[in-house]
């Protein structure tokens, strides 16, 4: 029962709690360990890593649903259809940037989150404006390199400091929060996990920067479009097997 202090009119009111501190019966251990908890917890509910019935990691919910792949593939589906069919710069250009605002709007409209779509539309928007400062087209892609090389460094260093990341997304998806840190094979099952996806980035570099490089706009665009989606949710779902615990027995 919690504990009571006299009020001031002689009835009895719960006094109030304890802030942790040296007279907290709790351990500064205990404490750490609900923080960490509280951390785990938050990091979950915001991954978008879910399990289906199965076990198995739903590919779709990863890659944002039916609308984050629309919002993902769209703007550089019209584009590249344009200038295809056109070979107007301005006109692809405006119907990228069109169908990354309309997505916008629809979300304002429907008070759904923004992040995917804000981080859309600066993506389409910034593309948009290196390619027309440019007057190549090519250029619409420049800033796909950049961020898959980042991508590319930052997990990479994340494998050299033990903390891959890979294991961040997937120990919070099935449980394990950080704990795998301490097991030898689970680390090293999400650094392979880890080594996968910068593969998959490490050859979408590959392929389309020499197309890039050659002014191969159309098989350009066809390639970002092959090599973005689909290969990231094959890879995706590659590296969830790879790092599966090993049952024993």
């Amino acid at each position: 029962m919690p504990r009571t202090t006299p009020d001031d009119d002689g009835t009895a009111a719960p006094a109030t709690p304890a802030l942790p501190g040296a007279d907290d019966p709790r351990s500064a251990g205990a404490a750490a360990t609900d923080a960490r908890a509280g951390l785990e917890q938050a990091l979950a509910a915001r991954s978008a890593l879910v399990r289906k019935d199965s076990g198995e990691i739903d590919l779709l919910a990863a890659a944002g649903g039916i609308r984050g792949i629309a919002e993902s593939v769209l703007p550089g589906l019209v584009f590249l259809t344009v200038f295809t069919l056109t070979g107007n710069l301005t006109w692809s250009l405006g119907g990228s940037v069109a169908v990354a605002a309309a997505f916008l709007v629809a979300r304002l409209a429907q008070r759904t989150p923004l992040t995917m779509a804000l981080a859309g539309i600066a993506g389409v928007a910034l593309s948009a404006f290196l390619a027309l400062k440019t007057g190549k087209a090519e250029n619409y892609y420049a800033v796909g390199f950049f961020t898959n090389a980042g991508y590319i460094a930052a997990m990479v260093v994340s494998i050299a400091v033990r903390w891959p990341v890979l294991g961040l997304l997937f120990g919070y998806a099935r449980n394990e929060g950080v704990q795998w840190r301490k097991k030898p094979a689970r680390l090293r099952a999400y650094r392979a996990a880890t080594w996968i996806i910068v593969g998959v980035m490490a050859a979408r570099l590959a392929v389309q920067l020499p197309l890039y490089y050659a002014g191969a706009v159309d098989a350009l665009g066809a390639m970002r479009l092959l090599m973005g989606v689909p290969l990231y949710a094959f890879g995706l779902w590659t590296a969830w097997l790879v790092s599966r615990p090993v049952k024993a027995g």
